[in-house]
């Protein structure tokens, strides 16, 4: 593994992080406080190809490895982690699937418009009862003709209310349980596809979270993504590409902690002198360094790791559960270090604090990534 970027990914870098400094980092405590979808930057991302950044340029994508995916969400997120996870979803969790899973007419009808950002993609595997244990799903898919008819209820889907496409997982024999899932692309439109409940949450608010309710919704069996009874096999392998975005997207919660923490304690004086030059405050800042540069490291050895070809999991969950971790703890730290101005709206840490704690939860919390890495050790 080198650790000099490349060319291309130190120019993905600094693209990202203008745009972020430019787009995101103005309007993310408006968008946050309104809880408003950050369309027009989205667009923008879709433009620039960071909506659909691994898909070959075949199909509409920026044909790219993961590193310069994971570098482009940790530069999205430090600005707007909003809009960072919205876009980690679009591309790990839709088209990295699609991309794998599809047919070459799937492929065709889908990746262009995805990876362009003119439409855009969710995930939803999650049910009121079905959770971390995913083969425990309700919702059902029967076959009738031509088409699947769905049915049943999902919940907290990123991006779901505004999706043109949602890749879902039902059961088409419950009695197999998780052998018995089957995914499915449907669309924005599809007859007994509604939206749900918007949630009202701590974080993130500038991304839409959904329940996303199925009755007697008709999906043409041309849209089933791989075979009946794979569902479990694609939710599981697309999660271990997701999490890699989302230790990506807590990289960029975390370094944006660290540089609001060091600029604060340059700025703010005490006992007639800076912060920053108290011996607590420096070995805050540093230990949030070492920590933040651990994360990302680890990070990108996840993201090189897919791009070799080989399995991966235990990186992309390594990662996601060290950098989770380091993002709520920089969180914690940085208002820390901004005494009771962190506690204020006004301070963009206070977002970072509510942003940070999701990064532990979803695409598999920190306990289930645990179990993966075990599971990984104990098989060798």
């Amino acid at each position: 593994m080198e650790f000099d970027l490349k060319e291309h990914q130190q120019m993905i870098k600094e693209t990202a992080r203008d745009f972020a400094e430019k787009e995101l980092k103005p309007v993310a405590s408006k968008l946050d406080e309104e809880a408003s979808f950050p369309t027009e930057n989205v667009k923008k991302l879709g433009e620039l190809g960071f909506m659909g950044m691994m898909v070959p340029e075949e199909f509409g994508g920026a044909g790219l490895d993961s590193v310069s995916y994971a570098i482009a969400v940790e530069e999205i997120s430090r600005g707007c982690a909003s809009t960072g996870v919205i876009m980690s979803v679009n591309n790990s969790l839709v088209c990295q699937p699609i991309l794998e899973w599809g047919t070459p007419e799937q492929k065709q009808k889908f990746l262009p418009d995805l990876a362009k950002g003119k439409k855009l993609g969710a995930f939803s595997l999650t049910e009121p009862e079905a959770g971390s244990d995913a083969g425990n799903i309700q919702t059902t898919a029967v076959l009738a003709g031509d088409n699947y008819v769905i049915n049943g209820t999902k919940i907290f889907v990123t991006s779901g209310a505004k999706a043109d496409v949602v890749l879902l997982f039902a059961s088409t024999d419950k009695t197999l349980k998780a052998k018995g899932l089957t995914a499915f692309l449907v669309e924005k439109g599809m007859p007994g596809f509604k939206i749900g409940k918007k949630e009202n949450k701590m974080g993130i608010r500038a991304s839409d979270t959904s329940e996303l309710i199925f009755e007697d919704c008709k999906v043409p069996k041309a849209n089933m993504l791989g075979q009946p009874g794979q569902g479990f096999k694609i939710a599981m392998r697309t999660l271990d590409g997701g999490r890699i975005g989302i230790a990506a997207q807590a990289v960029g919660i975390a370094q944006a902690c660290l540089e609001a923490a060091v600029k604060y304690s340059k700025e703010r004086k005490q006992f007639g002198k800076p912060i920053c030059e108290f011996q607590a405050i420096q070995w805050m800042l540093a230990d949030m360094a070492v920590e933040v540069d651990a994360a990302r490291f680890l990070t990108l050895r996840a993201a090189y790791t897919k791009d070799k070809g080989v399995s991966y999991s235990k990186e992309a969950a390594m990662a996601k559960l060290f950098a989770s971790g380091t993002a709520v703890k920089s969180a914690i730290n940085a208002v820390q270090v901004h005494g009771g101005y962190g506690y204020m709206k006004e301070y963009d840490v206070e977002r970072y604090f509510r942003d940070a704690k999701i990064t532990e939860i979803y695409e598999g919390t920190s306990e289930v990534q645990r179990l993966v890495i075990a599971a990984s050790l104990l098989k060798a």
